[in-house]
């Protein structure tokens, strides 16, 4: 910690310079602030590691700030300074998330030691990720690289659901782990011996999707030369995952519902009926309340579906994940390339922590192998991540009179600029986002995937 950087917010410039000397003195770096705009915008544009604020400021005070750098950075470790020092304080900080507070006049050693504390902290929860790394390829629920509230509620969910014979919905965006998890619940559950199987539809053509989940008898249908059999057979007494299942045609859903109601299925051109036992576990990035409203998914399969449902959280709402992430794909890649690479500089994660990430784990994974390959050094810098990820240098790509990037960078960077913007706003909805953008659905994830892959 004796190379931390130290944001301190306060409005009286003699308090300001006064912590500054003294932190100074041990070797940290310094930062300052006025107020809690001139934080934010340092916080977004810096690597900080601890934040020392007022708790009362003109404008914004210091639990909004602590509440707005939890949103930005969710790693960064908070202390509140305050002169009144009531209980009632006190509780709200703890409750904001602050790792604790000083009374001002700010006590020199009792900040010392605090500091001390907050290195204590920092060295057991890398001890703790080393460990579950470690664990993670005995238990398989312990693959899914997570430390954040929000995961850990969905893996006490699926944990629960996994004994059970009920069918599961995984809701979430595209490249959240919805796969992982339904794996996860299969090797947990009784079934964890039998197949797993899985289909994913958005993948198939609109007319093969029923011979995929049924199979078919030969001379069902041109092209139909042997018979064949089914997901859902080669799923028997096991898991079948389907796999974007709000893309599935209407006139397939009702069979899909007969086989989960009866479990019987019958193939393609054939009369026979075929006992199958098998659980389902789908899942969907779209929204099916919606699309039953417009009459494109059945209300009794949607409930037949969704006896209990999973929503697997969006990257940039489990920030606090990212380094474990990056870290365990950058190991991964450096193995499978036999390079040495062993981590990842400071300043290259602060740019990941900044970046919302609208492809998600996906895109984070795909990022890390990419710095993995086109690296010269042992760990991952800046200059080795996407120009597109905010570094606090951006603005060059957005100014028309800096020529450094060249077009096709700064083409590149204002498309993907507007469309995380719109993803935002969106919630992550791509449909919504492709009308705020003034196009198609299917355009919006083209884009999306050529962007991607010129960053590999």
């Amino acid at each position: 910690m004796t190379q931390a950087h130290i944001l301190i917010v306060d409005d009286e410039e003699a308090q300001r310079l006064a912590l500054k000397s003294f932190l100074g003195r041990r070797e940290y770096k310094v930062f300052l602030a006025a107020n809690g705009d001139e934080a934010l915008k340092i916080v977004r544009n810096e690597t900080i590691d601890i934040v020392m604020t007022d708790f009362r400021m003109p404008g914004m005070s210091g639990l909004e700030l602590l509440r707005a750098i939890k949103d930005v950075q969710p790693g960064i470790d908070v202390i509140l300074m305050t002169a009144y020092g009531s209980v009632d304080d006190a509780v709200d900080i703890m409750k904001a998330g602050a790792y604790d507070y000083l009374t001002k006049p700010v006590d020199l050693d009792e900040l010392e030691s605090l500091l001390k504390r907050v290195k204590g902290k920092r060295l057991l929860e890398e001890e703790n990720r080393q460990l579950r790394e470690q664990l993670s390829e005995k238990f398989r629920f312990e693959r899914i690289i997570s430390q954040s509230g929000e995961m850990e509620a969905v893996l006490n969910i699926a944990g629960r659901v996994a004994k059970s014979k009920a069918h599961v919905l995984i809701l979430g965006e595209s490249g959240t782990g919805k796969e992982l998890l339904a794996q996860a619940i299969h090797y947990a559950s009784p079934r964890r011996d039998k197949p797993f199987v899985t289909v994913n539809v958005a993948a198939l053509a609109e007319n093969i999707i029923e011979s995929e989940l049924f199979g078919h008898e030969k001379g069902a249908f041109t092209g139909a030369i042997h018979q064949r059999r089914g997901r859902f057979e080669e799923a028997n007494g096991g898991t079948l995952f389907v796999d974007e299942v709000g893309d599935i045609p209407l006139s397939v859903q009702v069979k899909l519902l007969r086989a989960i109601q009866f479990g019987q299925i019958q193939r393609v051109g054939g009369s026979e009926t075929i006992d199958v036992d098998v659980r389902i576990i789908s899942a969907t990035h779209r929204d099916l309340e919606a699309m039953i409203r417009d009459g494109q998914f059945r209300e009794d399969l949607y409930y037949r579906l969704n006896v209990v449902a999973i929503v697997a959280p969006p990257l940039r709402k489990r920030r606090v994940d990212i380094p474990l992430l990056a870290d365990h794909f950058i190991k991964r890649f450096a193995r499978e390339n036999e390079k040495e690479v062993t981590g990842i500089e400071r300043e290259a994660l602060d740019r990941l922590m900044k970046y919302d990430f609208p492809g998600n784990v996906r895109e984070l994974e795909n990022m890390m192998e990419h710095a993995v390959v086109m690296t010269r050094n042992s760990l991952i810098g800046r200059e080795d991540l996407p120009a597109h990820l905010p570094s606090g240098r951006h603005e060059a790509l957005y100014d028309p009179a800096d020529l450094s990037a060249g077009h096709a960078q700064k083409m590149k960077a204002f498309e993907r600029a507007m469309i995380e913007e719109a993803l935002k706003q969106s919630g992550g909805n791509k449909s919504a986002a492709a009308r705020l953008l003034g196009i198609t659905e299917r355009h919006l994830r083209s884009r999306l995937e050529k962007l991607n892959s010129a960053d590999k």
